[in-house]
């Protein structure tokens, strides 16, 4: 299968103004994309690009006063085959887990683990750990938070979200995410595209997408805990510890975005 994804904004900048942008398929899906994923900018902008301390791939770019363009797209060939379910994938302990999924098992701006704990051990102390656990806690935080875009926050944390009950996907994520570290779980938090193949109609406008990934088993799992079942193309962008470390783009100056297009769907 062929999935077509990317995604163009456009903002307003009253004076000469630093963003970075996190745009750009992760590299762990470079093999996968069919001739080059392009980036493009207004005329004239300055762009260099660094790798971030979690790998990601950031374009540093200095924009002009006024209209301000970018835009990324790709063609990237996937399996077509919903997220993997592997229900024996074991919990570590954590003196056996590998060093650099430590930083995973840590609280973060919008992952009070310490806030949490507690609520955490007493929801899901319970149930078998491993798949089995991770799953107990997606689907109770699927249940428990409501969905609508008018509920979007950009402060909001894990724990108002428990108390709050409401959000959009990146909360349903940092709740889940910050639970599952509270239970000794590496979980960190991405962001990328899904696609609407095999999902009946009718098709929210497309977006953005945050999930979580688990170490279980030796490995990193997608688990998606606003969606709550496997979906087909999931393509991730950038992960971190929380949505303060991934987002799309970080303007250093006043701006109003004017723009905002996403797509991700089947290519002809």
């Amino acid at each position: 299968m062929r999935i077509n994804v990317g995604c163009e904004l456009t903002f307003e900048f009253t004076q000469e103004t630093p963003l970075i942008a996190i745009l750009n398929v992760h590299h762990s899906r470079f093999a996968d994309l069919e001739g080059i994923e392009t980036f493009q900018t207004t005329s004239g902008a300055s762009v260099t690009g660094y790798h971030d301390q979690f790998g990601n791939w950031c374009n540093r770019i200095l924009a002009a006063p006024g209209t301000f363009f970018c835009s990324t797209n790709a063609i990237v060939r996937d399996s077509g085959l919903p997220d993997p379910v592997v229900t024996d994938a074991v919990q570590h302990r954590v003196q056996d887990l590998p060093d650099e999924t430590l930083v995973y098992l840590m609280g973060s701006r919008y992952c009070e683990t310490d806030l949490l704990s507690e609520e955490a051990w007493r929801l899901f102390g319970h149930v078998p750990e491993g798949w089995q656990r991770v799953q107990a806690i997606c689907d109770f935080v699927h249940n428990h938070i409501v969905f609508g875009y008018e509920h979007s926050n950009p402060t909001r944390t894990a724990s108002s979200g428990y108390y709050e009950g409401r959000g959009v996907c990146r909360d349903y994520t940092h709740l889940a995410v910050a639970f599952s570290r509270c239970l000794n779980i590496p979980t960190r938090y991405c962001t990328g595209y899904i696609t609407d193949i095999g999902i009946p109609l009718p098709h929210a406008e497309m977006d953005f997408c945050a999930w979580m990934e688990v170490y279980l088993g030796g490995q990193w799992h997608a688990f998606d805990p606003r969606n709550n079942r496997p979906r087909i193309g999931r393509i991730k962008v950038a992960h971190g510890r929380d949505a303060a470390d991934v987002p799309l783009t970080n303007v250093f100056g006043p701006n109003v975005l004017t723009k905002f297009k996403v797509w991700a769907k089947e290519a002809v």
